[in-house]
């Protein structure tokens, strides 16, 4: 495990899965993906409510915590997706400051 003030994705990912891979086994995609969304919509909730900074920083927390739970429990590797899809560049456009137009994703 790295220090504290560090923590790569793949860190992220062995940490909750020491701490709750029996339990989320158990609840399974499914009812893990029910668990990030109700943590989204508390984020979405803080940003709307203009809550004080260590608020939202804990829901980001829980969101990427929650990502990283679902991703465990459906076997990918959170820090190789990302590397995979966003490491080249924009995937839309390839370049690494996005050129894509403001009415296409991303």
């Amino acid at each position: 495990m790295t220090d504290q003030r560090s923590l790569s994705l793949s860190d992220l990912q062995s940490l909750i899965e020491t701490m709750y891979s029996r339990k989320d086994e158990a609840r399974g995609v499914d009812g893990t993906f029910m668990w990030l969304m109700e943590e989204i919509g508390e984020l979405a909730a803080a940003l709307r409510d203009d809550s004080p900074k260590e608020e939202l920083a804990a829901e980001f927390a829980d969101v990427l915590a929650w990502l990283a739970t679902i991703a465990n429990v459906a076997g990918i590797d959170l820090e190789q997706a990302v590397i995979n899809k966003y490491a080249g560049g924009c995937p839309g456009c390839g370049d690494m400051v996005c050129t894509c137009s403001d009415a296409e994703k991303p």
